[in-house]
């Protein structure tokens, strides 16, 4: 049988994903965000507070909730280089979750 070196296989696997239209959007928009420290730090503050949102809040209140966290940010939102880079970033999750479960289904994991 033939010794497969999964690290390695990886690591070339991230390679062509960093490749893509996406995750290059990605990349480009992060470093835009970067030029300006101060907004980089607020970025972050509100990917936080929508993490504990989506993971600290009971799940009768989620919506009510999600919607009076977007009424608040919706100003915050509204600046083009926060939309392009939270924009990006979802569409990169988005991508290695499909990854992620494609990788599950080839592998015919129950």
């Amino acid at each position: 049988m033939m010794s497969i070196d999964i690290k390695e296989e990886t690591h070339l696997f991230a390679e062509l994903l960093r490749k893509t239209d996406i995750y290059l959007e990605y990349t480009e928009a992060r470093n835009a965000i970067k030029q300006d420290p101060e907004l980089y730090r607020k970025v972050n503050e509100f990917r936080q507070r929508n993490f504990d949102l989506q993971h600290n809040t009971r799940e009768e209140d989620l919506m009510d909730a999600a919607d009076a966290f977007e009424r608040e940010n919706e100003e915050f939102r509204a600046n083009p280089l926060v939309d392009r880079f939270l924009g990006a970033e979802l569409a990169l999750c988005r991508m290695l979750q499909e990854v992620s479960l494609q990788v599950i289904e080839e592998m015919d994991f129950e």
